[in-house]
Parts: structure tokens; sequence; C-alpha cells
């Protein structure tokens, strides 16, 4: 099967595993304390309305973000919840959630999906009141919206390069850059060794670290279309267009996956790449392992589904 027949197979990392998604099963399998591998299975549901809404051009991004968000809450409960916690005490996950354990998820939950559309708000309107202050300087409404763009990419590029010096989070970004090797060695076609995998780039053009950084971009080219004065309509307009760039955003992203194999091409995703960069890391064996095992374990339960459903169909 060549790599444009695969199925575009997606992932996110999470405390000490990874979590893959198909068709009809999500799995997320991680490291626990005495080394074993444990995993969580869920079925693919989805209601007819959000699975309409995906068809459709520029409202299907923000569908997928709705529906990765619901999903990833469950898969990195599951993670913060046992990686730590030796599974002869898995009675205690009865137990009333501590604080610190709360704030741990929300520390992980900061750089997927689940605080997208929150940290959307904060990086869309702290920009826009910093490049407001350059406005004795940078007068007309180019300029300020090339500055507001450029105090975007660096609080994007300062927050991810801050938080990845955190263990923790080191750690999950090299978990990401082992999701990305499986699949990478899954669409090149290669037996999921953990050599094979290892001999992958951490880099992916599908990545939602590339997503990110395409709604700066584009971002910078819908505000061109709407006034950048006075502030407060210049603040509502940035507040309703962010559906708007993630939808455009989200086009963006498939649109250069389609084209990583065209010469020349394939350079318009290069900047998404760069910006992976930061957010993968390279894994070591035992975390590349427990990415294969997650993406494995995701494939059998699809290709009992399908099987199932063939002979359903039959019968």
């Amino acid at each position: 099967m060549s790599k444009q027949n695969k199925p575009a197979y997606g992932g996110q990392a999470v405390v000490e595993g990874v979590m893959f998604g198909g068709k009809h099963h999500y799995v997320t399998a991680i490291r626990r304390k005495n080394k074993e591998i444990d995993y969580f299975r869920l079925p693919r549901k989805s209601s007819s309305s959000l699975t309409a809404l995906k068809k459709i051009p520029f409202i299907r991004g923000i569908a997928a973000i709705i529906e990765a968000s619901a999903n990833g809450t469950k898969h990195l409960n599951f993670s913060t919840d046992r990686y730590d916690l030796d599974p002869e005490d898995d009675e205690k996950l009865n137990e009333p959630k501590k604080e610190s354990k709360l704030t741990m998820i929300l520390g992980v939950a900061a750089i997927g999906v689940l605080s997208f559309l929150f940290g959307k708000f904060i990086f869309t309107l702290v920009p826009l009141f910093l490049a407001e202050l350059t406005r004795p300087v940078f007068s007309s409404d180019l300029s300020q919206i090339l500055i507001e763009g450029l105090f975007k990419l660096i609080l994007l590029l300062a927050y991810i390069y801050a938080i990845s010096f955190t263990p923790l989070i080191k750690r999950v970004f090299q978990y990401h850059g082992a999701e990305h090797k499986v699949i990478n060695c899954y669409e090149n076609g290669m037996p999921l060794t953990v050599e094979n995998v290892q001999s992958n780039s951490r880099l992916h053009y599908r990545c939602g670290s590339s997503f990110l950084l395409f709604t700066v971009i584009v971002g910078v080219f819908v505000y061109m279309l709407v006034p950048t004065e006075p502030l407060y309509v210049r603040v509502l307009n940035r507040l309703a267009l962010i559906p708007v760039v993630i939808g455009i955003s989200f086009e963006v992203l498939q649109f250069t996956n389609k084209l990583r194999d065209v010469p020349v091409l394939k350079w318009l995703g290069y900047p998404g790449l760069c910006l992976q960069l930061l957010t993968t890391k390279e894994p070591d064996n035992e975390q590349t392992e427990v990415a294969i095992a997650s993406f494995n374990e995701m494939l059998r339960l699809e290709k009992e589904t399908e099987e199932g459903i063939k002979t359903e169909q039959i019968v």
C-alpha cells in the first residue's frame, strides 16, 4: 500500500505515553511505575452533527478540535492518574484527586488540543495590546498587523521554549517525537521495530504544532481585511475571527501535507516543521517501545472491527 493510500492516523503525546486514533478506536499506552505497559482503549464515537461538520471545508477544522479535545481529555486523565502509581495501588484511583495532580493535568493540557481554544484567546489578545502600545511609532494598519503577528510569534516560541525545560514537559515532548516517528515509519512501509522507528524523523507535516504556527501566519492575512481602529473594534474583530483563522489554518495544514512529496512546494510546510524542533525531542528506546505498542494495539482493534463489519455485511 502506498503512502498516499494509507489511512491518515493521528496521535497525541500524554504523560509517559502516546495515544493513537483510528477510524473506530482510540488507544493509549503508558509506561507504568513498574516499567510495564498499560493500555486504555476507547471506541471512537462521534455525533452525527459533528461527523457532518467534519466534511465541510473551513468548518471541519473546528469540528476536529472539538472531537480531539473531548476524546483527549479521557486519555490524558488516564495517563496522569496512573503513570506514577504502582499497579498494585490502583485502588487509590477512586480516592479524591489531589490538587497537585490536577495542576499537573492542566500543565500538560496547556501544550495540547485540550487548552487550544483557551490558549487561542490569550495568544490573540496579548499580542494585540502589546502592538497597540507601539501605535505612536507604528501607526498604519499594516504595520500594526505585522507587529501584532511578530509579538504573537515571539510569545508562542518563548512559551514553548520555557516549558520545554521542565522535566515533565520534556518527557512529553519526547513521546511527541516518538509518536511522529511511529507514524512516519508506518507511512514509509517499514516494519514497526524500535530500530526502524528510531531511524525515522521526529517531524511530521500533519502535526498540531504546525497548526499553531499556521494560525499565526494566516491571522496576519485575515486581519488585513478588517480595521484596527478603534481598539475595541480591533478586539472584537480578533475574537470574532478566531473560528475563521482556525478553519483556514486547518485547510492550509491539510494542503501542505498533500504537497509534502512535491518538489519545491514541500517547502510550504517547513515553517511548521521548524516549530516542531521545539515541540518534539528525540525519544529513547523505551519511549519508542511504548509508542509502537500503542500503535500496534490500535491497528489490532481497527482490524478486528473492520472484519466484524465485513462479516455483518455478508450475513
